[in-house]
């Protein structure tokens, strides 16, 4: 009896120190200040139908580093350069990846492409491409007279319009369309008169971009809220999928011709081809790899930014 009493003695000790850690009252985590966060949705109710001004309103409440809560998420939000330099540049690596939203998921071939893949050995991998094949200022010199000739017609179709009301946005955004097209895949996919033969005209291009662009940007609720995403309450992942099916068929087109022709010389797609057989990859490219890195460069962002920095 004595024995056994002995040997409960370790276990009464194991059971009062678990009992103390329960009970123990642990310092509390220096926190940003923030406005207190409503049951199940958080802080989202404070966010109305223009975010980026309603978190500047509460900026000026709560400082230039505030914490909010969307749904079940903490987020920090910074409101002064000096704090945007601590999370873009002292401290980017930690955050340099993006949320796994449902837009990195449908559209962007599951978190596929530059925009939305997690830092790590594929997106130094992908940065490294595109550094080395498509901003290459070898590269880019030599493709000069493309973006001259694009940039003759433009002005050629504005003078034909004269004396006319004219949209320049729309006009703006075809030039670039087609200027990066022919830089970057060698060639338009998309028709712009009867006459000519493509998968796609160019007004069914743009709205798939834009598209793409709009549906990039959205707030899904079921990012925030997961355990609603299943209701899909905006809809807008039943659009991301419609779109994902339009993007898939126009890339396929894409990648399958440059297969079929083999050009002398190498385009982006030509060349993400090649890479993708290299079997001394870091991390190997599918073809969907391909489809999300050829996609970031003919979204609507980068169309007007690529055009405007080499124009």
């Amino acid at each position: 009896m004595e024995i056994s009493s002995w040997a409960l003695l370790p276990l009464l000790y194991i059971s009062a120190l678990a009992l103390i850690s329960l009970f123990k009252r642990h310092p509390k985590r220096k926190l940003p200040p923030g406005p207190k966060p409503w049951p199940i949705i958080g802080n989202l109710n404070l966010l109305g139908s223009i975010p980026h001004q309603s978190l500047h309103l509460l900026s000026r409440k709560y400082g230039e580093l505030m914490q909010l809560k969307f749904g079940k998420f903490p987020v920090v939000v910074a409101s002064s350069p000096a704090m945007a330099r601590q999370f873009l540049k002292v401290h980017d690596t930690i955050f340099a990846s993006r949320p796994a939203l449902a837009a990195g998921k449908y559209i962007s071939y599951n978190y596929q492409d530059m925009t939305w893949a997690p830092y790590g050995p594929y997106w130094r991998q992908a940065r490294k491409i595109y550094l080395n094949e498509v901003f290459n200022a070898k590269k880019l010199e030599s493709e000069e007279h493309i973006r001259v000739r694009e940039r003759q017609n433009f002005l050629s179709h504005l003078c034909s319009l004269s004396g006319k009301p004219v949209m320049l946005k729309d006009h703006l955004s075809r030039y670039t369309l087609s200027s990066i097209s022919r830089m970057l895949i060698s060639n338009k996919y998309f028709h712009e008169s009867e006459n000519e033969e493509s998968i796609v005209n160019i007004d069914e291009l743009r709205e798939i971009l834009d598209e793409w662009f709009f549906l990039g940007g959205v707030f899904n609720i079921g990012d925030w809220i997961p355990w609603l995403s299943f209701l899909d309450l905006q809809g807008y992942v039943k659009k991301m999928k419609a779109l994902y099916k339009k993007l898939d068929r126009f890339l396929d087109y894409v990648i399958n011709d440059h297969q079929a022709k083999r050009a002398a010389k190498k385009d982006l797609v030509d060349m993400l081809l090649q890479v993708a057989d290299d079997p001394n990859l870091e991390v190997k490219l599918t073809k969907d790899c391909v489809k999300g890195l050829i996609q970031v460069f003919i979204s609507p962002f980068n169309l007007i930014n690529f055009d405007l920095g080499l124009s």
